[in-house]
């Protein structure tokens, strides 16, 4: 995979993600509690510094050095 998430990007997605999933395991009594975990998504593509979104639309936020 090409990496398209810069690192504000990055960091950013990697924080919402983890927050979204705290959420779920400290509000577990909400109704829709388990939209939470959508968290993961954010998550996984920045950890992997790649989203296929990104890639479908043709984004980048990365420098181009580090597309690699």
């Amino acid at each position: 995979m090409t990496k398209n998430i810069g690192t504000i990007d990055r960091v950013l997605r990697i924080v919402v993600g983890l927050a979204l999933i705290a959420g779920f395991f400290l509000n577990q009594g909400a109704a829709y509690g388990w939209l939470y975990l959508l968290g993961i998504i954010p998550l996984a593509t920045g950890l992997m510094s790649s989203c296929p979104l990104y890639s479908i639309i043709g984004l980048n936020t990365c420098s181009s050095d580090k597309t690699k």
